[in-house]
């Protein structure tokens, strides 16, 4: 009997061993690390957060020391997702797929631009794309400050420079691993446009990023079939199919620029700062400038300036300008136009969604000219010298 309890209690030590050992063994194979240093900021306090599809979650902080060192330890998941290291302003965005330890090393002020990272590929493709489209935003910062640069030879240029962009990371990330994280961060990659932030990849405007979406998705399915966000992904793109087949049969018939002189012209009833209702047909009998602006824009104190030498010149001959403002700011955009001479409505949210593709604007600013019996004639790209042309229709 003695050498049976002996027996027994030695099995249930060695099976809470065993169960020790599998436990450990457990719940290392559940967490991953991301680990480093950041120098030249001591006291600071560096957060962890994570990018989930409702928006950002901080699940962990640190104030950092004299050597910045940092180290954050957090649940794996079953599929890829997405991290960012926050600090003032500073951020460092770095993808999870498993168990892996991710070292970042980066110095502050500069360290969501410069810094290094291993042991993971996708956090190395990540900050790939992190560091061009950096450069994207540069490159577009530039051509809309470039004094010399007219507006359509901004819009083209812009336009140029982003499809680029987009040809490069659909060919050499999304296209070639659709299942990989970086190619999934690329598809919601921003540029910042006037005041606003618009999606590089917009799926709800363009039938070939519904594509990209939609690859990435069915890449997701396979690899990982209960993925939240793979299922996220799939709802996008069903709705970007909807949202540009609407806006395809807007175009066919409404404005492609070819046909812009038979179009006729498509009514917009605004109220002006003042309260008034004001309607673009009601300016029957005047050559109208139909112009869609952002007065928060950088470039926008040059442009209105430009517009009033042009309605001095010939609002007394029967020229109106007919303006939209797009700005987000309600009250913003009343206390710009308080002094301007031309009619000056405000689109909210839900209003510039229809006027925008029933118009096809895609670049703001954008304008029109409309003729005296109401018909729209020409739009900017149209358009080689403004001042001519409104002579010309006048």
């Amino acid at each position: 009997m003695k050498n049976m309890k002996k027996t027994f209690h030695h099995i249930l030590f060695m099976t809470a061993i065993t169960c020790g050992a599998l436990c450990a063994v457990s719940c290392t194979q559940k967490k991953f690390n991301v680990n480093g240093t950041i120098a030249n900021a001591k006291d600071s306090t560096l957060y962890f957060e994570n990018m989930g599809l409702n928006g950002p979650e901080v699940l962990d902080s640190v104030r950092l020391g004299e050597d910045g060192s940092f180290a954050f330890s957090e649940k794996a998941t079953d599929a890829p997702e997405f991290y960012r290291l926050r600090m003032a302003g500073q951020i460092i965005n770095v993808s999870i797929d498993s168990t892996e330890t991710v070292n970042v090393k980066a110095q502050y002020p500069n360290m969501a631009s410069q810094y290094e990272v291993t042991g993971s590929e996708n956090c190395s493709k990540i900050k790939e794309l992190t560091l061009m489209q950096m450069a994207l935003q540069q490159q577009i910062q530039d051509i809309a400050q470039n004094l010399n640069l007219n507006s359509q030879t901004i819009n083209d240029s812009l336009q140029k420079v982003v499809e680029a962009y987009k040809d490069k990371v659909k060919m050499n990330y999304i296209y070639k691993e659709p299942m990989k994280a970086s190619s999934y961060f690329a598809l919601f990659q921003t540029i910042n446009v006037g005041n606003g932030s618009l999606l590089i990849f917009n799926p709800r405007a363009s039938a070939e990023d519904v594509k990209v979406y939609a690859a990435v998705a069915t890449s997701w399915d396979t690899y990982y079939p209960k993925a939240e966000r793979g299922a996220n992904l799939h709802n996008i793109a069903i709705e970007g199919m909807k949202d540009v087949r609407i806006i395809q049969n807007n175009q066919r018939k409404m404005l492609a620029a070819s046909e812009v002189a038979t179009s006729g012209l498509i009514d917009i009833a605004l109220t002006d700062h003042r309260g008034v209702l004001r309607k673009l047909t009601d300016l029957k009998g005047k050559v109208v400038m139909l112009d869609f602006h952002i007065f928060a824009s950088k470039q926008s104190t040059e442009r209105i300036m430009a517009l009033r030498e042009l309605y001095n010149k010939y609002h007394d001959r029967g020229f109106e300008i007919y303006q939209v403002s797009l700005d987000p700011d309600e009250h913003f955009w009343k206390t710009k136009t308080e002094a301007l001479p031309w009619i000056n409505v405000h689109a909210n949210a839900d209003e510039q969604n229809a006027i925008l593709v029933n118009y096809n604007v895609q670049n703001i600013p954008t304008y029109f000219i409309i003729d005296k019996n109401n018909t729209l004639q020409k739009r900017d790209v149209q358009i080689k010298d403004l001042d001519a042309e409104i002579r010309s229709w006048l």
